[in-house]
């Protein structure tokens, strides 16, 4: 044998001595410490053998700790992400980068989660992006948990037959379609005997006196629609005074008409507040371009049409969801789709306030409520004074059991109001406990941050899902747009959540906008057997022999 060969023999045999050798003596080890520490009592603890002879630490050495910014931490631990997805709500979709899955919904995270002070959304995003349904998942979900959705003025409709499929009610409004009375209490005259009869005396005088201040500020909204300028005090103090005039001598339910005749007859309570002296002459010319103005909404020869001067077609329930479907108003009817909106804000609101009394009373059982408004900008740029109004309209109290839901396209159709109803209106994105941005344009980002704080890398997402779609040369069509259903979920100065919101096949079916477009149109169809006749005309002659 060689004498290498002989030397990595020696070396194999010695290095198997050792591991033998070191086996035997942990197992030697071991048994050892057993036998001792079940012969003193102990038992195996975080710290070692307890007893004697254990050799239990009584005292653990804290482990060193530095910090970091992460660009320089993620060298020593590569393997760090962010906090977890909320799991708390409506299931909204997944997170684009780590595909953990969002819960979320305004009522779920002030009411279960506490993560926001106040039960309120606002969505921003450019048309098409998918706004609508992420709300209509929200209204879905929150169904299931027994809240009732309100859809208070649905524009092209997006709601309706998702109500629809809930059980709900759907109110259509327009010309000649459905009328919505602004002078009509709604169900707060039987609620008020209710509550005198239960003896909630002081409940019923605030039930009533409720729904006289909305109808005023209804009214009054009317007229800044119908005049581009809000209505004096002077003539405010009189329509006060006519309501209360027509709640005490009237039975039944007035309308625009019975205003307008008791503005004209002129009792000594309008007169006075008039402040015409005792000459009637005065009085009339005082009220002369009121007269005129209610004259219009009465007869429905102005812009608003008669759509508020008839008595209400169809009473809004408390107890289902609830749509009003304005679609059949036209996108030339700019003035007339605004009153309608803030009237079905103002009926919603005030069916909500007497729900909330009577439960409050024990009447009826609580129910929780979650309003839609959308289209938000249309109501707003009606004329002056509007944001004033439906700030007074959404102004509940967090503690009514009430959550709602602003959508709106961009920062910039705030800007563009007046600067007296500029920072009145931002002060809805402000206060809303939640905001959900889709695709925005690089021009909004600097408006936006002045109201939420985004990030750099927050701007570039946003700016990003806002590009158009692009072409599939394969099947001749445009691809989605990339920014269609993602949105950033932001609350206060954390950083955003960005999600993909995922439909469900039955929410594709109730939810497809171009439900018209999939049947080809009757000029289409000729058009199209007309090539195909071409066509089999042309074959037939190339098969003929020259």
């Amino acid at each position: 044998m060689s004498p290498d060969l002989i030397a990595l023999l020696a070396l194999g045999g010695l290095l198997v001595l050792v591991v033998v050798g070191a086996l035997i003596f942990v197992r030697t080890g071991q048994t050892n410490t057993q036998s001792g520490a079940s012969a003193a009592g102990g038992s195996l603890t975080a710290r070692g053998w307890s007893g004697p002879g254990g050799g239990m630490s009584t005292y653990l050495q804290p482990v060193p700790e530095w910090r970091g910014t992460t660009v320089q931490a993620c060298g020593l631990w590569p393997y760090a992400i962010g906090a977890g997805t909320p799991m708390v709500g409506v299931p909204l979709g997944r997170h684009i980068h780590t595909g953990a899955t969002l819960c979320a919904d305004p009522i779920s995270w002030f009411q279960r989660a506490k993560l926001i002070s106040n039960p309120s959304l606002f969505v921003l995003g450019k048309p098409g992006l998918g706004k609508s349904t992420a709300v209509a998942r929200m209204a879905t979900g929150l169904a299931g948990y027994g809240v009732q959705p309100l859809v208070l003025g649905d524009l092209r409709p997006d709601y309706v037959e998702v109500i629809r499929a809930l059980g709900g009610q759907v109110i259509t409004l327009g010309r000649g379609r459905g009328y919505l009375n602004v002078l009509d209490p709604g169900e707060a005259k039987e609620a008020a005997q209710r509550l005198i009869e239960a003896g909630f005396h002081k409940e019923a005088g605030e039930v009533l006196e409720d729904a006289h201040g909305r109808r005023l500020a209804m009214v009054s909204s009317l007229l800044t629609i119908q005049r581009k300028t809000q209505p004096s005090d002077v003539e405010e103090s009189i329509i006060d005074q006519a309501l209360r005039v027509l709640d005490r001598e009237m039975e039944g339910v007035p309308v625009l008409g019975d205003l307008l005749r008791v503005v004209q007859e002129g009792p000594e309570e309008l007169r006075q507040v008039a402040v015409d002296r005792g000459d009637f002459n005065r009085y009339q010319e005082i009220t002369r371009g009121l007269e005129a103005s209610l004259l219009a909404l009465a007869n429905g020869s102005g812009r608003l049409g008669g759509v508020f001067s008839h008595h209400t077609t169809n009473p809004m329930a408390l107890d289902r969801p609830v749509v009003y479907d304005i679609s059949a108003i036209g996108e030339a009817e700019g003035d007339l789709r605004a009153a309608t909106l803030l009237a079905c804000w103002s009926n919603g609101f005030a069916t909500v306030n007497i729900a909330n009394v009577l439960a409050d009373a024990g009447l009826e059982p609580r129910r929780h409520y979650f309003v839609i408004m959308d289209e938000l900008w249309r109501a707003l740029r009606a004329g002056n004074g509007i944001v004033d109004r439906v700030d007074f309209l959404t102004r509940l109290n967090r503690q009514v059991g009430v959550g709602t839901a602003m959508i709106s396209h961009t920062m910039a159709d705030l800007s563009a109001l007046p600067e007296e109803d500029r920072l009145k209106a931002k002060g809805f994105v402000e206060r809303a406990g939640m905001v959900m941005c889709g695709g925005l344009p690089y021009t909004e980002m600097p408006e936006l941050t002045t109201v939420i704080p985004f990030s750099e890398a927050e701007q570039e997402l946003l700016t990003g899902w806002q590009d158009p779609p692009a072409w599939d040369a394969a099947t001749g069509r445009e691809v989605d747009p990339p920014g269609r259903g993602k949105f950033l979920v932001k609350v206060g100065t954390r950083p955003g959540i960005p999600v993909q919101v995922q439909l469900t096949e039955a929410e594709r079916s109730i939810r497809d906008t171009n439900q018209r477009w999939y049947e080809q149109s009757r000029t289409a169809r000729r058009a199209v057997r007309a090539v195909e006749e071409l066509v089999e005309e042309h074959e037939e002659r190339e098969k003929e022999p020259v």
